[in-house]
């Protein structure tokens, strides 16, 4: 399984938004040629309209433990990853696992 790790939180709902579709496209055209993918924002936001939050702080342990399960960590690029407390945490926790990790740049316009 491919761990797809991206950014999300944003001051701007409207960045929101647009990040939550590009690793939503991302995800369904890996899913489409055959890849074992999975993504914490394509299957936990959702999840925000239950009061589970959004935020790192409160995904980070379940985040890690699917990252565990994972034989690599695989970087969307968007705007904003290298400024992403979670996505930063996520390399850290992969290169600590000896796992590898791959930097994924799309073509994404907003």
């Amino acid at each position: 399984m491919i761990y797809l790790a991206s950014p999300y939180t944003h001051a701007s709902e409207a960045v929101m938004k647009w990040r939550h579709e590009q690793v939503v496209r991302a995800t369904a055209e890996y899913i489409r040629e055959g890849l074992l993918i999975f993504s914490p924002i394509v299957h936990s936001q959702p999840l925000e309209k239950y009061n589970l939050g959004f935020r790192w702080d409160e995904w980070r342990n379940w985040d890690l433990h699917m990252l565990d399960l994972a034989s690599e960590l695989w970087v969307l690029c968007l705007d904003g990853w290298k400024e992403s407390q979670g996505v930063q945490a996520e390399i850290r926790h992969a290169r600590s696992k000896d796992k590898p990790v791959v930097h994924v740049w799309r073509n994404t316009e907003r």
